[in-house]
């Protein structure tokens, strides 16, 4: 069951501002740049999983995980972070078609806090 409470996090782009000296233009790019990337990754691991490849998919979670940390959603990366050992020791692996919704269903909030962030950030200009 995907808990919804999980996925309540704001958006804490204090890394990217110390990271880029506070500078929107890079920010966006950063931004852009994960918005490009993730669903790519994403499809990847959906693929692995889908497949019961476990090895290949902890690869992908783990290939993943610090994005999460980039944009400050250290939830979905720690939710990673345990998809990826489950899958990795063979536990819990009739959970992982629910965890693998579940990231989905961050990514989908993450993205919208990513575009409110970006329009604020090109505001700023």
């Amino acid at each position: 069951m995907i808990d919804q409470q999980k996925n309540t996090v704001p958006l804490d782009l204090s890394y990217l501002k110390d990271m880029s000296g506070d500078s929107a233009e890079f920010m966006i790019e950063m931004i852009d740049m994960f918005k490009l990337q993730t669903p790519l990754y994403v499809a990847d691991l959906e693929q692995a999983v889908t497949a019961g490849d476990w090895e290949k998919a902890a690869g992908f979670a783990h290939k993943i995980k610090p994005t999460f940390s980039y944009v400050g959603r250290e939830d979905a990366r720690e939710h990673l972070q345990e998809m990826e050992n489950n899958l990795r020791n063979g536990s819990n692996v009739g959970q992982i078609p629910d965890s693998m919704k579940e990231l989905l269903a961050f990514i989908q909030v993450l993205y919208r806090q990513l575009d409110e962030a970006r329009a604020d950030l090109e505001a700023r200009g």
